[in-house]
């Protein structure tokens, strides 16, 4: 009776019983701090540059020692911790002092976003999705991702046959809407009363 123990009414071996106990059993989300930030303390730090393709003009990579950050109360619902944690995350930089963005994208970023640089020249990003810190940052960084990817793609010029096909669908949709509108207004005019002249 030394090597098992009763617990709850079950025998359970002294062995199993301090392996299961020695070892964290835990599910990881996609989404921890471990996986977005591999390898980082408290204290937030840019991994090691990747290596730059030449043919590729944004890789992806944001250093955030180059970026601003602040951290400020959020607004809508989240009980007490909306009053007590500075979840809500401002991110800016220059546009023209990044070493980080291409050349070729600066311009294309400075036109695009011409109404929501500051007067200083700074871009700013804000995000209060979650009522984490770290996940808004993330947030934060990926919608930079994806405007410097977006001002990247160039809209393809329509081929004089998309063009006609555009037109002619207009043309189509405009002769459909005034015959509803005349059939509309024939069944009204049929709902009315006839006029009786004295």
């Amino acid at each position: 009776m030394n090597t098992l123990t009763q617990n709850c009414g079950r025998f359970v071996h002294h062995s199993l019983l301090s392996s299961l106990l020695s070892r964290t059993v835990a599910y990881k989300s996609a989404l921890s701090l471990e996986n977005l930030y591999p390898n980082s303390s408290a204290k937030l730090i840019t991994p090691a540059k990747p290596p730059v393709d030449p043919k590729e003009k944004f890789s992806g990579f944001i250093p955030i020692e180059e970026l601003d950050i602040t951290y400020s109360r959020s607004s809508g619902p989240g009980g007490q911790n909306v009053n007590k944690v500075n979840t809500k995350v401002d991110v800016r930089f220059k546009i023209e002092s990044a070493k980080w963005i291409n050349d070729d994208i600066k311009p294309k970023l400075l036109e695009k976003f011409k109404e929501k640089i500051t007067k200083e020249g700074y871009l700013v990003f804000r995000s209060d999705l979650t009522r984490s810190q770290q996940l808004n940052l993330a947030d934060c960084l990926e919608k930079i991702r994806c405007s410097i990817r977006n001002s990247l793609y160039e809209k393809p010029e329509p081929t004089p046959e998309t063009e006609e096909k555009i037109r002619r669908r207009f043309e189509r949709a405009a002769r459909e809407r005034l015959a509803i509108k005349r059939q509309r207004s024939d069944v009204k005019s049929s709902r009315q009363a006839p006029s009786v002249e004295m």
